[in-house]
């Protein structure tokens, strides 16, 4: 087993990753960029090293400058947890020509599902359904691609191979705009990934997005822990995730569940990793992709099944057995997820940063926060504005939506605006509550952004005294006060 792991990463899963690495005994690396010196995540390792620089490009996606720390600390394995650097083959690859153990799948995977065409003709040959189209020709005439389109029939997506977060991909209602969706698609594609590939796909007008959590390792074994439900989703990116999906029964869960499992044995996957799929309103599901990391959702699937998948990843990369096998897994009641983001939905959601000046998270049976920000903590424009996830669990959906929306009601955040007021909206809409979700959901129906009331007096008051009396230490020194209340609680989980 690991003695030191260095985790690649900051914010929540980094927090996240740490706990569970110091629950089974091994020491904590952390890194920081200069604007995360005070971070959580700095202040709960062992031993904390600084990236030169502010933005993500400078500090956390140094895969060099990452590896060379690793090596300096003596750190035997990298944790990338998502994002960053969490799904680049060449970083994987480098962990193991310095002989660090990367806390995921190979590259060859990484590589293989990092291009959609390839995932596509892979899914093809397991047969784990796909969605009808054509792998496209760079060196194609227009007349080709339209007789290709005319095949497939309209609606379509003009989709880039090396694509994801909606860039270089174009939807074609007609015949008459296939031509500069296509050629629009394939600048974007060039421009953002350097791969100006695209290839056609039939559009699925109203889907759901479901995918499923599977696990291998390297002695065969490949099982899959259920659905998450992920069509609550803005500009492409989900912001409420559930499990069970309000819209499987046990067949449907059954052949997903096949099917994802039939994905993993054909890549020969090890570690974690996501099959998502799209759901059609007739019930047919297809293959969308594999994200070969752990999912940000992934405390959902933790939630129902009493699994703790960080664990699950590192004793699969020290090359133990799985902790569990498909018959061990069950799952009991219904979790749901809600993303916290320093945003400010009133103005088409612009990102907000400042000083959080009073952060308490709420409290109660089943109901747990992942946070990797504290009161005196910035939100600054380098990362990802998320703040939090805050996630509930209940013996039934309904009560899970119930249990949630308290959560939501009391978590205080006073600083930047948040998004908590928006998705208690989404929470308690009728069609919400019915299950009736797709990725069109927030499109289709009129959710008010508009802010709640101003927080009581109170409240705004003790965050200034807060404020005003104390602010973070910063962890640049390297050294770490032993007397700190991180080192001195034993093990735990951010709540």
């Amino acid at each position: 087993m690991f003695k030191k792991v260095l985790i690649a990463n900051r914010g929540e899963i980094a927090v996240r990753v740490a706990q569970t690495l110091r629950e089974m005994g091994i020491a904590v690396v952390a890194v920081y960029s200069a604007p995360d010196a005070a971070a959580p995540h700095v202040a709960i390792a062992d031993e904390a090293h600084p990236l030169p620089g502010e933005t993500a490009a400078e500090t956390y996606l140094r895969a060099d400058h990452i590896i060379e720390i690793a090596k300096e600390s003596g750190a035997d394995a990298i944790h990338p947890g998502y994002g960053f650097l969490s799904e680049n083959a060449e970083f994987a690859a480098a962990c193991g020509r310095n002989n660090i153990t990367f806390i995921g799948p190979t590259p060859e995977v990484i590589t293989a599902m990092g291009d959609k065409i390839t995932a596509k003709k892979t899914m093809d040959d397991a047969n784990v359904p796909t969605v009808p189209g054509w792998s496209g020709d760079p060196n194609a005439k227009i007349d080709v691609v339209q007789a290709e389109a005319d095949r497939i029939g309209y609606p379509l997506l003009c989709k880039a191979a090396a694509g994801g977060g909606g860039k270089g991909m174009r939807l074609v209602e007609n015949a008459k705009d296939l031509e500069a969706s296509w050629e629009a698609a394939a600048r974007e594609a060039g421009s953002a990934f350097g791969d100006a590939r695209v290839f056609l796909e039939k559009y699925i007008e109203k889907p759901r997005h479901v995918e499923f959590q599977i696990f291998g390792d390297s002695h065969g074994n490949v099982v899959h822990l259920f659905e998450r439900e992920c069509s609550i989703q803005r500009r492409y990116q989900k912001i409420i995730e559930e499990t069970p999906s309000p819209a499987l029964d046990e067949d449907l869960r059954n052949r997903m569940g096949e099917s994802a499992v039939a994905a993993g044995k054909a890549l020969g996957y090890t570690n974690a990793g996501t099959v998502e799929f799209i759901l059609a309103p007739d019930g047919q599901y297809y293959f969308l992709e594999v994200n070969t990391r752990l999912q940000v959702e992934h405390p959902v699937t933790e939630m129902t099944t009493h699994q703790d998948l960080v664990r699950a990843q590192v004793l699969v990369a020290a090359g133990e057995q799985l902790p569990f096998s498909q018959d061990d897994l069950k799952q009991t009641g219904h979790a749901i997820e809600c993303r916290i983001y320093a945003e400010d939905p009133a103005n088409n959601f612009v990102p907000a940063t400042g000083r959080i000046h009073m952060y308490q998270p709420p409290q109660g049976t089943n109901i747990r926060t992942d946070s990797g920000v504290a009161a005196g903590s910035e939100i600054t424009v380098y990362y990802d504005p998320m703040v939090a996830k805050l996630l509930a669990w209940a013996p039934t959906r309904e009560q899970a939506i119930a249990r949630m929306t308290y959560a939501l009601d009391n978590f205080v955040i006073l600083g930047p605006t948040t998004n908590i007021p928006y998705l208690r909206r989404i929470l308690n809409h009728p069609e919400f509550v019915a299950g009736n979700t797709h990725t069109h959901f927030l499109a289709d129906h009129a959710i008010d952004a508009a802010p709640t009331s101003p927080p009581p007096a109170a409240y705004i008051a003790a965050a200034v005294c807060k404020s005003t009396a104390s602010t973070p230490t910063s962890a640049a020194s390297h050294t770490i006060n032993t007397e700190s209340p991180w080192h001195t609680v034993g093990p735990w989980r951010v709540a």
